[in-house]
């Protein structure tokens, strides 16, 4: 099939941890306005292995043709699993998010890093609840508001930070210490948005593991949260994804 031929691909957005779909809001509307087919689908925040299967289910039966998919956080994790096990995905685009390969963990990423999260005590950054069903260690992860303020959106409005702290939705532990598995960056090119004030994945972390992957690299003087504070460089990303399959 020639590229002339190629059918417009469908941009599916997966959210990180403490987040749902609507931390997408800022990019949603400007690439439906241009005529794209937008997905966002629930990230289940449950463990790497069966949300990654989760989002490839997903993709196998939501979507038709070529598929870029876009990760956030530890959403970038998600799609690099998933993005091999169903649908046909064509171009991967990660925003200020993990890139593992296969082996790591974004617990074992972030050792070392400075980040936010790279804690002794992990209580001082978070509240744990437990959850109906968890396995055995397992607990839900929420952010303290003042991580959030702090480190987590910086740069966002003080009225947007305080709907984050009352509206996020919590991860299991269980996500953050799974071994990723074979990774889809090594057959499938790939764009990174990197916030160079990123405090919970440190832009030295992102930068090492966007080059490792061969992804083209935009950098942005943004928190973890540059698609909603200074969303044209995430919006750019994807539609260079876009254009190099369409």
């Amino acid at each position: 099939m020639s590229a002339s031929s190629t059918p417009t691909p469908t941009i599916v957005l997966v959210h990180g941890a403490w987040a749902d779909a609507s931390s997408w809001s800022a990019i949603i509307p400007p690439l439906q306005a241009e005529g794209h087919t937008v997905m966002a689908p629930p990230n289940e925040l449950r463990g790497l292995a069966s949300d990654a299967a989760y989002i490839a289910s997903y993709l196998a039966q939501r979507t038709r043709g070529p598929v870029v998919l876009v990760g956030h956080s530890y959403g970038g994790a998600v799609i690099t699993n998933a993005a091999t096990q169903g649908g046909d995905v064509r171009a991967l685009v990660y925003v200020d998010a993990f890139i593992p390969d296969e082996g790591e963990t974004v617990v074992g990423l972030l050792e070392g890093s400075g980040s936010a999260l790279a804690v002794a005590d992990p209580t001082t950054v978070l509240d744990l609840a437990g959850y109906p069903g968890a396995p055995e260690g397992a607990a839900d992860a929420f952010l303290k508001p003042d991580t959030v303020h702090t480190a987590f959106a910086q740069d966002l409005p003080e009225s947007d930070r305080r709907m984050i702290v009352a509206t996020q939705r919590p991860g299991s532990l269980v996500a953050n210490v799974t071994p990723s598995g074979s990774p889809a960056w090594r057959s499938i090119p790939s764009w990174a948005v990197l916030g160079t004030e990123d405090r919970i994945i440190p832009i030295g972390v992102q930068r090492r593991m966007a080059e490792r992957a061969g992804s083209t690299i935009t950098e942005v003087d943004a928190s973890h949260v540059s698609m909603l504070s200074q969303p044209e460089p995430t919006l750019a990303a994807i539609r260079a994804a876009v254009a190099s399959i369409s």
